[in-house]
């Protein structure tokens, strides 16, 4: 019995701790430019990550969002829509990468059908925007600055496979994982896994960090509850040990 029951114990230790480890993923990712944020989201779909800051003193909100396109000469993109989580409205940072060269641009979504409407010019000021690619990812970093006392956003985020000579970017795939690509950002009132201090390396991610998880496989959607396994669990499960006489 008190093996079985040993047993038993051992199998719950490890199912946590794995559920803990992949609620992590962000938290292990770091940045050339040694950004720090206080938070970090695995999102939903498309293998992409947000990292971020909210200064409720001046509603300024900093970003890093990474993701890989779906195709090596293809954008990723993050955006805010002020009406709706949708694609239209949407106030769009959007990176490519074209002849070994990383282009950050703005992009607001004025319509599906017909790219050459899309504005340049977002209802947001943004600034301090760059782009890095590494290992097949581009991350995005840029500040928006928001309406004050604005306690959450509407995101969108989306990976395409190229960008038209005009330099607007080509249709997205209109699967799953990209329609479902959009929810709302929390910025105040909770608690999320914070991002560690970054360390140098040739660009964007460091290497090592974990890769992305296969495409179409849904991610936990945020790290606010992840976190790991508590002091107090181990010293439970010391007692609970030493009660069964397995020592």
């Amino acid at each position: 019995m008190a093996r079985l029951c040993f047993t038993l114990v051992i199998l719950a230790l490890a199912l946590l701790v794995s559920q803990s480890d992949q609620s992590l993923t962000c938290t292990s990712q770091r940045f050339t430019n040694k950004n720090v944020y206080t938070n970090c989201t695995d999102l939903s779909y498309l293998n992409a990550y947000l990292h971020w800051t909210y200064n409720t003193t001046n509603s300024t909100l900093s970003i890093a969002f990474t993701a890989p396109p779906s195709k090596p000469e293809g954008w990723v993109s993050w955006s805010i829509n002020p009406v709706k989580p949708s694609m239209i409205s949407a106030q769009a940072l959007l990176a490519f990468k074209q002849k070994d060269k990383i282009t950050i641009s703005t992009y607001n979504v004025t319509s599906y059908g017909d790219a050459t409407k899309w504005g340049t010019k977002l209802s947001y000021e943004v600034w301090d925007l760059s782009a890095e690619e590494w290992n097949g990812n581009i991350t995005i970093f840029g500040k928006w600055k928001l309406p004050d006392k604005t306690k959450m956003v509407n995101q969108i985020w989306q990976v395409g496979p190229g960008i038209t000579d005009k330099g607007l970017p080509l249709p997205h795939e209109k699967n799953v994982d990209n329609l479902n690509a959009k929810g709302m950002l929390q910025l105040l009132g909770t608690q999320s896994g914070a991002s560690p201090t970054p360390s140098p390396s040739p660009a964007g991610l460091v290497p090592g960090a974990p890769a992305p998880a296969p495409a179409g496989k849904k991610k936990s959607a945020s790290t606010r509850i992840g976190g790991r396994i508590g002091v107090g669990f181990y010293m439970g499960l010391v007692v609970i040990l030493g009660s069964l006489n397995v020592f």
